[in-house]
């Protein structure tokens, strides 16, 4: 449903949009497809925040309260698995858009879709798994 507004489209601003990096991850290969773990060595420059070294993450890299977990369409995604979740939505049309659940069949899909349309809620990924039957 495309045609329904968020409520307030507020700018999202990420304060680092990289990812933290592991400890001598440049180092070793092993190390580098990891994610990040605190370092927790007793003689460790990263521990101790040394001048020069890899940031760590902390509270203050947070988002901003109003925007934390709000998509660029400017809704709040809400996983929906059936038309009476979907229901639950109706006086918040506004701030949150449905997201169909992956192990919802084509049926079940198309119920979804159809009562969305009809409560003015957005849907993230309405055309998943529709397929038009080709009769040959």
């Amino acid at each position: 449903m495309a045609g329904t507004q968020p409520l307030t489209k507020k700018t999202i601003v990420k304060k680092r949009t990289k990812k933290f990096i592991r400890h001598q991850a440049d180092q070793f290969k092993r190390i580098a497809r990891s994610s990040w773990r605190k370092p927790k060595g007793i003689d460790g420059r990263v521990r101790r925040r040394f001048k020069g070294t890899i940031p760590m993450p902390s509270i203050g890299y947070g988002s901003n309260k109003k925007t934390r977990n709000v998509h660029p369409n400017g809704f709040q995604s809400v996983v929906v698995h059936n038309v009476n979740e979907l229901e639950m939505l109706m006086m918040h049309n506004r701030t949150f858009a449905a997201t169909i659940g992956h192990s919802v069949s084509t049926r079940g899909r198309q119920e979804i879709v159809s009562r969305a349309e009809q409560l003015a809620i957005r849907v993230t990924n309405a055309a998943a798994k529709l397929r038009a039957e080709e009769d040959a």
